[in-house]
């Protein structure tokens, strides 16, 4: 017996696309179908399409004509700065500068099966530049896996930037993220609470920062497909918005909030200048 089923692409990673994308049945066959295979696609629609590939924005043509995942949501936050910065050549191979501190943002999830994800950005504020470098993300994870890839990516000088709640007990483990990490060996900073309207705060600070903003096109690939889907949630009737929609992208988005509340404007001091910097002991020539 046969099922045919035609679709386009939405989500990376979404059920349907686990299903028959990522990890296929045995016996299904999976054909990706364009419309230049069509040998008499009509001379109509050829009108349409050439016409919408120059209204409609890159991510938004690829999806409705190529097939390509979803890039840009309605009432998306960032999702056309984030154009902006592909266009300008921001988004490509970018170096941490071994001088300069990594830091690495969080948005913390939970233990199990149905809790959040926890979300990680690795940063370096360089001069009026800010380097994005990495990105991680895990769901229902213990302590210990976030540990590991922070290791993993050589970040164990890097210092652990973390939300109001980084200092309150996580509900399996029974204690908190932030002395969890100290005793791993790491820096901590906790942020304080911003209170009321803390996530409008945060969207503001990045849509102000992202135009300054260098992005690791390899390692920050899920963590930029989170921004760019990062959208409001809508009354459709009212036609009025009720602030950022909470779903997959608000973990990655949230954390990305938090580095741009914390960045420090003119960058950090190199080590090299630090260094200079230090007063000279009494007995040393520079002290005489």
């Amino acid at each position: 017996r046969r099922i045919p089923a035609i679709w386009n692409p939405r989500i990376d990673g979404s059920p349907v696309d686990q299903r028959f994308v990522k990890k296929p049945p045995a016996n299904a066959l999976i054909v990706d179908m364009q419309w230049w295979d069509n040998p008499f696609f009509p001379e109509g629609l050829e009108t349409l399409r050439k016409r919408e590939q120059e209204r409609l924005d890159p991510a938004t043509y690829a999806h409705v004509w190529e097939g390509a995942y979803v890039k840009v949501y309605k009432g998306a936050y960032f999702a056309s700065l984030l154009l902006d910065a592909q266009k300008q050549g921001r988004i490509g191979r970018v170096a941490a500068d071994p001088l300069m501190q990594i830091r690495c943002y969080w948005d913390i999830g939970g233990t199990g099966a149905k809790a959040d994800a926890t979300a990680i950005w690795a940063v370096q504020f360089v001069g009026h530049e800010i380097r994005v470098l990495n990105y991680y993300e895990a769901q229902g994870q213990p302590m210990a896996e976030h540990v590991h890839w922070l290791r993993e990516q050589g970040y164990e000088r890097a210092l652990q930037v973390l939300p109001h709640d980084g200092g309150q007990h996580e509900k399996i483990e029974r204690r908190t993220y932030e002395s969890a990490l100290k005793d791993s060996g790491f820096a901590v900073k906790v942020l304080q609470n911003i209170g009321e309207g803390a996530a409008m705060i945060r969207v503001n600070a990045v849509r102000r920062l992202l135009p300054s903003m260098w992005f690791n096109k390899d390692t920050t690939e899920g963590g930029r497909d989170a921004l760019a889907a990062y959208h409001e949630k809508r009354d459709e009737e009212r036609n009025i918005g009720l602030g950022p929609n909470h779903d997959w992208s608000s973990h990655g988005a949230d954390a990305f909030g938090l580095m741009a509340l914390d960045y420090v404007p003119g960058g950090e001091k190199r080590a090299v200048e630090a260094k200079s910097a230090r007063p000279a002991s009494a007995g040393s020539w520079m002290g005489a």
